[in-house]
């Protein structure tokens, strides 16, 4: 497995990532077993950045990665938390707290959860309104020079928000949505993070399977039991034809290289600079053993001007979360 630098003074990590989130129920049942298997064969193929969050089944997914993780030297792998997220009554997002006061308090359970004496990248969700990003990133650095974290990042925040959190301390990377057809970074988020020389660790590469290349029309009639993806709008019927035209546009120029329609997809994120890891939301092994090629296929000049021919920017339709949490998002589709 290749690795990258996450930014001018973060950690080298694999350069492709696992997520957690989809072996804790965001999308529907998943296997425990299964789940377990598939973070062992990441670690097995080098994979060495794990990304969770405290809230993902409100702190499941930290337990199930705790029980995975066990046994592994703790320096052959690096944690990537997120924090703040506040959890309401059936597991849907109900605000953000970025309180000093409560980040402290949440890095104890986290740690204590994964079954580790440090995380090595801790973030806050979301941007808290109420508190000034200065105060949240300040009680983060607080937990570096209390050795219980090593770097500190961001996650869905601006470019604005970036350079505040920047000058309290240095940011290793930005965690934030970044695919062929969630492009809105590109504007000022890249640009800057690029200036300051701070990584990014982009999820939704694959936008929740819709461009994996394995989504059909017929599944977003009947999504599973507790599938967050049944209020995605890009996945609504009004959509998700439209859609998954674009996916089969780039299907043939998969075809063509030589490679599925994941890989393409992963492989254009990854081209887009080199301090960008995409973060994999893999749920079973054969899904991960198809994501993780995408490590070694370098794009061409060609294959990328085919793949913005196959999908333009902004041909998506709807967004890229239900309109109530838009507004908590940095930038927007």
């Amino acid at each position: 497995m290749r690795t990258r630098t996450l930014g001018k003074n973060g950690p080298a990590v694999s350069a492709i990532g696992l997520g957690g989130m989809s072996m804790s129920g965001a999308y529907g049942d998943a296997d425990r077993d299964e789940s377990i298997a598939t973070v062992h064969a990441a670690l097995d193929a080098g994979v060495t950045l794990i990304d969770t969050a405290d809230f993902y089944a409100t702190g499941h997914n930290e337990l199930l990665l705790a029980e995975a993780l066990r046994g592994r030297p703790r320096e052959s792998y690096r944690l990537s938390v997120k924090t703040g997220m506040v959890v309401g009554i059936g597991g849907l997002p109900a605000g953000q707290d970025g309180r000093p006061e409560t980040i402290k308090n949440s890095v104890v359970y986290s740690l204590t959860r994964l079954g580790t004496d440090y995380i090595d990248i801790y973030r806050p969700a979301r941007l808290d309104p109420a508190v000034p990003i200065e105060e949240t990133v300040g009680a983060i650095k607080e937990l570096v020079e209390a050795g219980y974290v090593r770097h500190v990042g961001l996650s869905e925040m601006n470019a604005e928000t970036i350079r505040r959190a920047h000058a309290v301390y240095p940011i290793t990377d930005l965690q934030i949505e970044y695919s062929l057809i969630s492009r809105a970074v590109e504007a000022e988020v890249l640009p800057t993070l690029r200036e300051l020389g701070i990584g990014m660790t982009a999820y939704g590469v694959l936008s929740r399977g819709l461009i994996s290349g394995h989504w059909t029309a017929e599944r977003s009639t009947k999504p599973g039991q507790g599938d967050h993806r049944a209020r995605s709008p890009r996945f609504t019927a009004e959509n998700v034809e439209h859609n998954l035209a674009l996916v089969e546009a780039l299907r043939q120029v998969a075809e063509v290289r030589g490679c599925t329609v994941a890989q393409l997809a992963i492989a254009w994120v990854t081209a887009q600079d080199p301090s960008i890891v995409p973060v994999i939301g893999a749920r079973t092994r054969v899904r991960l053993a198809e994501a993780l090629p995408a490590a070694d296929l370098e794009l061409t000049a060609d294959d990328l001007a085919a793949i913005e021919t196959a999908i333009p920017v902004g041909s998506a339709r709807g967004d890229r979360y239900p309109s109530a949490f838009m507004k908590d998002l940095g930038v927007g589709n």
